[in-house]
């Protein structure tokens, strides 16, 4: 659509063989197997935080005791608690984090639409149904299992509206938006290969397909370089 979301499924004749066994592993993923997936997604996304923070001049550190405690579930929320720290750090002490807002907010949502956007149509090609999620619940929510996935490439995201924000930009142009896109094709550091992120992103989710399937434990996340 518009919006670069899928809006339909197209069902070949030939399709995947391994379509419905895909799909099955994940509806039958248990809650014990969500949780753990979900501390891997959060780790790396503080992670992924400090390190923009750190390469930035910031202190990064600060985030360390955060990404180093994330239980099973992100029972305690780790998540929002570092996220309290990183936005003021990166955008100003005064910035919060709102997607409603104005400015720097709206560079924001546009850069991790982009995200979510090429996530959902990664899922789909790894032959996973981006409307079962592993956190994320919504009854209105199409996409929610994109929504756990694209998390922990937002701070490449970050990175880019930092640089416009530093620039004095902080609104929605034809430049702006042509900047964000450019995520796509960041480089994305994966164990011993360095990867586009648009091509990251299908790694990411074809190992997704795996642990579901319960032949890997550890999903393949992105490190930002």
């Amino acid at each position: 659509d518009s919006r670069g979301m899928p809006a339909s499924t197209l069902l070949s004749f030939e399709g995947n063989n391994t379509q419905g066994e895909t799909l099955r592993n994940q509806i039958d993923c248990g809650e014990v197997l969500k949780k753990q997936l979900w501390k891997q997604i959060i780790e790396r996304k503080i992670y992924n935080q400090s390190l923009l923070l750190d390469k930035l001049g910031k202190d990064g550190g600060i985030l360390r005791q955060y990404y180093m405690s994330v239980k099973s579930g992100d029972t305690d929320n780790r998540e929002g608690a570092a996220s309290r720290l990183y936005f003021p750090l990166l955008f100003g002490i005064d910035f919060v984090r709102d997607r409603n807002s104005f400015g720097v907010n709206v560079l924001l949502n546009y850069g991790y639409s982009v995200l979510r956007s090429t996530v959902a149509r990664a899922l789909v090609s790894s032959g996973l149904f981006p409307g079962i999620g592993i956190f994320h619940h919504n009854r209105s929510n199409a996409f929610p299992l994109a929504d756990d996935i694209m998390e922990p490439f937002r701070p490449f995201v970050d990175e880019i509206v930092y640089s416009l924000y530093n620039k004095g930009e902080d609104m929605l142009s034809k430049d702006t938006k042509a900047e964000l896109v450019k995520v796509l094709y960041a480089d994305a550091d994966y164990d011993k290969v360095t990867r586009p992120l648009s091509v990251g992103m299908t790694m990411t989710t074809a190992s997704l397909a795996k642990c579901f399937s319960k032949t890997q434990s550890k999903l393949s996340l992105p490190k930002l370089p």
